[in-house]
């Protein structure tokens, strides 16, 4: 059975969800630039926990907002001249092609926050209504976190030491600096005309009701598992319950999981120091984004995880390896005996791969799975050839959950189309026997970084 962390308790517990569906919520982006390599690493390990969830036979209702009116996106609206609507379009259109290159499902249903403001007013009504809310000086609404019994819970916040006397309109801030917070922003110069009617006044929503008054309209009071990076811990995913559990009276979320950061060579990532990366940056350096995934995949989430160039290069290099494994494994597919130690090697290999997801999306573990039994597949095969059938198919079935194209995948697609060019008039010529020729080829190819191993099934060729 799955179990995973849950950061509300502070350890693993089976997962079991409320009904036969699972309710899922998860914190998409905010749109106001492209999501970088470190929002990424969220987005890849709930598409694996998505994948294993279907894969373990658990119906799942999976909702992702986008927060497209907030802060940061009025300001960049603002900057470029252009509507609010106009800005975030460009930037959430973006995130669809990053999830795509990196071969992440799309969510049932993603929920746009100006889609919802009606939602959020009649959040806040009630929450007027019963006191947790009060209306300010400057016509903003703001939450009492000294109205909410449990509040900062799941950030083992003491409320005790918090400033509560103090309000903050702007959406993010540290535990050191915890106040009532904005739940509705009167409506300001800054805004640039960004504002809805209100029975509390003209204004915005702040970020945090947002997701509330989204989640809570799809998947109900009381739902199974929200997740996001562990920096959303504080103040907004607290936020989200104390605001939740003041409208309804009942626990919001059951698990709440989350990821760690990805550091950029020992740092955190900071335009200011040259650390900041996105896909697009990855794409530009001949990245192919599914090495990307395999890097991620390749520590637990819920371990800080280094990203450099070179770690970026080894996981290049595993994936030429997985592709070239596996079609070279396709060649044996039919025609050949069944070899009984390869079948019980791969029946254990399968119960091991789930066993490591079940602990809590072990994704490390679950890999060194895949990577032992085309060891243990290559010392057989090398013995006598057999068939490779049942070892296709749990590759197969491994990659639904892994998500790295491993049946269509193959080194061609890591390499670019004019070196392909070259190794093709090189076959070529060596097919003709002008081996001189093809010699001359060859240097050309190693000169532009890449090796050539020919092999009986053909040439293959990796990066330098």
């Amino acid at each position: 059975m799955l179990a995973i962390y849950n950061t509300l308790t502070r350890k693993k517990e089976v997962f079991k969800p409320l009904a036969d569906q699972v309710r899922w919520y998860s914190c998409g982006p905010t749109v106001y630039d492209f999501a970088h390599i470190g929002n990424l690493r969220m987005y890849i390990v709930e598409d694996v926990l998505g994948r294993w969830l279907k894969e373990s036979n658990y119906k799942v209702f999976h909702v992702m907002n986008i927060t497209d009116v907030d802060d940061k996106t009025i300001a960049g609206a603002k900057k470029m001249d252009v509507s609010l609507w106009e800005y975030t379009d460009y930037y959430f259109h973006a995130f669809l092609d990053d999830l795509k290159s990196l071969n992440i499902l799309a969510p049932n249903l993603f929920t746009k926050a100006t889609d919802h403001i009606q939602d959020m007013i009649n959040l806040i009504k009630i929450l007027l209504a019963k006191g947790f809310a009060y209306k300010g000086e400057d016509g903003s609404v703001y939450f009492s976190i000294e109205k909410s019994k449990n509040y900062g819970e799941l950030a083992q916040l003491d409320k005790n030491q918090s400033q509560s006397a103090v309000r903050v309109a702007h959406d993010e801030y540290s535990k050191e600096n915890s106040t009532d917070f904005a739940l509705w922003k009167a409506e300001s110069e800054a805004d640039s005309g960004v504002a809805w009617d209100a029975p509390f006044g003209k204004g915005r929503p702040g970020w945090h009701i947002e997701c509330s008054a989204m989640s809570m309209k799809y998947l109900g009071e009381h739902f199974d598992l929200h997740d996001g990076g562990v920096d959303l811990i504080f103040p907004h995913h607290s936020n989200e319950i104390a605001q939740s559990e003041g409208v309804s009276g009942k626990k919001f979320v059951n698990f709440w999981f989350h990821a760690e950061h990805l550091m950029v060579d020992g740092q955190k990532m900071s335009k200011s120091l040259g650390n900041f990366y996105t896909l697009k940056d990855l794409i530009i350096k001949k990245y192919n984004p599914l090495s990307f995934r395999l890097f991620i995949l390749g520590a637990h989430y819920k371990t800080k995880l280094n990203f450099t160039w070179q770690a970026l290069d080894g996981a290049i290099a595993t994936l030429i390896r997985l592709y070239d494994f596996t079609n070279r494994m396709k060649q044996f597919e039919h025609g050949y005996e069944i070899n009984f130690e390869l079948t019980n090697k791969i029946e254990k290999a399968k119960k091991d791969f789930a066993k490591a997801l079940d602990d809590d999306l072990n994704t490390a573990q679950a890999l060194a799975v895949l990577f032992n039994l085309m060891q243990e597949t290559n010392i057989i095969i090398e013995k006598q050839a057999a068939s490779t059938t049942f070892l296709l198919e749990a590759l197969y079935s491994f990659d639904k959950v892994l998500g790295l194209r491993i049946k269509e995948g193959s080194a061609d697609v890591l390499v670019p189309l004019e070196i392909l060019k070259l190794i093709d008039q090189r076959e070529k010529l060596r097919a003709i026997a002008k081996f001189n020729e093809a010699d001359e080829l060859r240097k050309q190819i190693e000169e532009s970084g890449y090796i050539i191993k020919d092999t009986p099934m053909g040439s293959r060729v990796t990066k330098k």
